[in-house]
């Protein structure tokens, strides 16, 4: 190489997190590898320069970046199968989603994301599964979120399950809802612990529910034109190092869910621990999602997971 190869990698989220953590482990080991003959830079937090959560699609996609990450709720209006990893109680534990994600139901979504965008999908980091936090009350059963504002993912999905739920969801962006919960203009939102405490949520919402009711996956994307555009022995380096960064990155998630519980009651924060009966209560409400999924996906998408719910 001549002229040294730009990469940019970038998120929406401190330096401090898995994400970013995974970020600097490929651009350490390309730097590695290819010395001066890669300069790679980071943007940890667009938000910080003003940029919405969503925002990293376009930034990658239009080649300002060269890699990063979102949720892949937020590509549902483009990548409709998507939909079906939105679906609540879908995935059972961490290890039964990551079979998935891995598997043939991941090589069939990434396919179909491949086709609709100028990405190249390198691998899902984990976003792990979600929880409710509030600011009104303990919630325990889908009655005790009579009414209340929950922001939701751009995700229908996401959105027809909290009013199946009971609640009164809205599709936000990130950067919306973390000024709706300062400025207490949302009742609640659904999150994995790590990420609730580190938008500061746990300072705000004093009640915390262990729900789980979705599991999400953060695809890994790099602008193809730019991947493809770079030599034979960068590309294979880049793909390997995304694919060691997305298993470091999970094992930092699993610490990370850990440190955030220990923060939220650090700050006051009460967490409902569901029984089973608590639990299959919230499953039970949003049951026929599940059905119409088999109408509104086919038949085909229950086939690759590997486990049916």
């Amino acid at each position: 190489m001549s002229e040294a190869i730009q990469i940019r990698l970038g998120g929406y989220g401190p330096p401090e997190t898995s994400f970013s953590a995974a970020l600097k482990f490929i651009g350490d080991r390309l730097e590695a590898d290819f010395g001066s003959d890669v300069d790679v830079k980071y943007v940890w937090n667009i938000m910080d320069l003003g940029y919405l959560g969503k925002d990293i699609l376009w930034l990658v996609e239009s080649g300002l970046l060269s890699a990063g990450y979102q949720s892949s709720s937020y590509l549902t209006d483009r990548v409709a199968e998507l939909g079906f990893i939105d679906l609540p109680f879908l995935f059972e534990n961490n290890g039964h989603a990551r079979a998935n994600m891995d598997g043939v139901l991941g090589d069939y979504l990434t396919t179909k994301i491949e086709a609709r965008t100028n990405f190249r999908i390198l691998g899902y980091f984990e976003n792990g599964f979600r929880h409710i936090s509030n600011r009104l009350r303990a919630v325990r059963s889908p009655a005790d979120l009579a009414s209340m504002t929950i922001r939701v993912l751009p995700s229908a999905v996401h959105e027809k399950t909290f009013q199946l739920l009971g609640a009164a969801p809205r599709q936000m962006d990130l950067t919306e809802a973390i000024a709706g919960v300062i400025g207490g203009t949302l009742d609640a939102q659904e999150n994995p612990f790590a990420n609730t405490v580190t938008y500061g949520v746990h300072h705000h919402h004093p009640y915390h529910t262990m729900s789980g009711h979705f599991y999400l996956s953060r695809p890994l994307f790099a602008n193809r034109t730019q991947f493809e555009s770079w030599p034979k022995d960068l590309r294979c380096a880049f793909a390997k190092a995304t694919q060691d960064a997305v298993r470091f990155q999970r094992n930092l998630a699993e610490a990370e869910a850990v440190d955030a519980r220990r923060a939220i009651e650090d700050a006051g924060g009460e967490i409902a621990e569901l029984s089973q009966a608590e639990h299959a209560a919230f499953a039970a409400a949003v049951a026929p999602m599940l059905d119409d999924a088999r109408s509104d996906y086919g038949a085909e998408m229950f086939d690759l997971m590997k486990g049916k719910p």
